[in-house]
């Protein structure tokens, strides 16, 4: 069937998945290094607790069979050997079955990871990649050539990823509608970057103008990927460009970077063809299989998408085969920030000194400039951006943490920056208080070298001891 294949785009295809399998990478990498704190036996959201009364049917995971810290370091490890792998092109170099197999193991593997992350893997972009990686498995090797339904299918998924942005963002905060979003955007992200100050000091006209590019770049620009060559080509390069932008502007893991590799896909890249040999016939029934079953599944995100009641980043099947996506459809105007705080007082007074922790990613001493962790992902930073704008985001960990800072966890202590105390002196009380955070402006900068003033709101825990239950905000 000439109509099957797209010989033009072997080179597209190869950008995408040799991209593709580095954010695996990235991703098995932040699961091994974050896992024992956040998901482990002694974790603050334990794998064994939720797999006790989660069924497998509505979480499958390789974890419902067998569970301990240690065999999730080996899924991790494994998911991190395999996506190098695929990074430097071993799919290429096996039968094309042995090729859809090795892209099978990272999808399985982190199935099982977001299945049971709860809380720690809520974001839309964990979903992102797992729809996007069960597509790759079907994107064929040097075997065969790129076959056109995969090909429309990651069309598909990126036009799904930008049009409900645009429309969640149209529905949500009025402030997308007058274009003044980011006025308040960039200072109060979840996660600013070594550039955000900047971008939050342009000229409100600058601000405007970026607010209604996002408009046609999510609302128009997505229709044409479905248009014939060059304007797709176009169309994904705006895509790239806005998405860059956001790169240099903030710090969202890794759903730019996917967004761009999606885009990626899209593009009729220079270059000449390599001679292909037939594409064999149970491949190609696969892959019109799985179209069918993935477009038949496209029915609830779809009528999520158009419904007025429209939700963000939500999963309609537990494999996370077809999902919604969206952000930011509503924008906070004013930052609040979670400082922790220990006292090595036995008992603490007015005068007490109370010294702070440190998280890698997330803003805390005004006078340290942010950084950039993108695509890497910091889900503890995240989610205390998260606990700052309601303590019902940190009912079910803010606790845990906090005993764990009193026992000076070293699997805590990895994911902060900097702990104020001895590995063997822990604190005596830990608290937590509420502080409103602002960039400075040009002449604070210059004045002080801080890119942020912090003032204090009140107490978000109160100082707490181990004592066998520790107080939840």
């Amino acid at each position: 069937m000439d109509w099957f294949t797209a010989p033009d785009y072997w080179l597209s295809r190869l950008v995408f998945q040799r991209a593709l399998a580095g954010l695996y990478f990235v991703a098995f990498l932040a699961a091994a290094l974050q896992f024992r704190a956040l998901l482990g036996e002694r974790g603050m959201l334990p794998v064994p607790r939720f797999v006790a009364r989660v069924p497998f049917r509505r979480a499958p995971s390789l974890f419902h069979l067998h569970y301990s810290d240690r065999f999730f370091a080996l899924c991790a490890g494994t998911g991190c050997a395999v996506a190098a792998a695929l990074a430097a092109g071993l799919d290429s170099r096996l039968p094309l079955w042995g090729g859809m197999l090795l892209w099978l193991v990272p999808w399985l593997l982190y199935l099982s990871i977001v299945n049971v992350g709860q809380t720690w893997y809520g974001f839309g972009w964990e979903s992102l990649l797992l729809e996007v990686g069960f597509l790759a498995v079907f994107l064929g090797n040097d075997e065969v050539a790129p076959p056109v339904v995969v090909l429309f299918l990651l069309r598909w998924v990126l036009f799904r990823v930008e049009f409900g942005a645009g429309l969640i963002k149209m529905r949500g905060d009025a402030c997308w509608r007058k274009l003044t979003c980011l006025d308040h955007h960039h200072e109060t992200q979840p996660m600013p970057g070594p550039l955000s100050w900047f971008f939050h000091h342009l000229p409100r006209p600058v601000h405007r103008v970026e607010a209604a590019a996002n408009h046609v770049t999510q609302l128009v620009v997505p229709f044409l990927l479905f248009t014939p060559q060059p304007i797709a080509t176009a169309a994904a390069s705006l895509m790239i460009v806005t998405q860059l932008w956001l790169v240099l502007s903030g710090n969202f893991a890794w759903l730019n970077w996917i967004t761009i590799v999606l885009a990626a896909s899209a593009l009729e890249l220079p270059g000449d063809a390599p001679g292909l040999p037939t594409t064999p016939l149970w491949y190609e029934v696969t892959v019109l299989a799985v179209a069918a079953l993935l477009l038949a599944l496209s029915y609830h995100p779809v009528r999520n998408m158009i419904s007025r009641s429209q939700i963000m980043n939500r999963s309609f099947d537990p494999l996370h085969l077809v999902n919604t996506y969206g952000a930011f459809g509503s924008v906070s105007r004013i930052r609040y920030e979670v400082v922790v705080e220990g006292t090595s007082d036995d008992v603490p007074r007015r005068d007490s000194e109370w010294r702070e922790y440190e998280f890698k990613g997330k803003p805390g001493d005004p006078r340290r400039w942010p950084r950039l962790f993108a695509p890497y992902h910091l889900r503890l930073d995240w989610m205390m951006w998260f606990a700052a704008l309601s303590p019902a985001y940190a009912g079910a960990w803010f606790g845990t943490m906090v005993e764990r800072l009193l026992e000076n966890d070293p699997a805590t202590l990895r994911l902060l920056r900097r702990s104020p105390f001895p590995a063997d002196s822990p604190p005596r009380f830990v608290r937590a208080r509420l502080f409103r955070y602002q960039y400075t402006t040009w002449r604070e900068l210059r004045a002080t070298g801080a890119c942020w003033e912090r003032t204090y709101v009140r107490e978000y825990l109160p100082p707490t001891r181990l004592t066998g239950t520790v107080q939840r905000p």
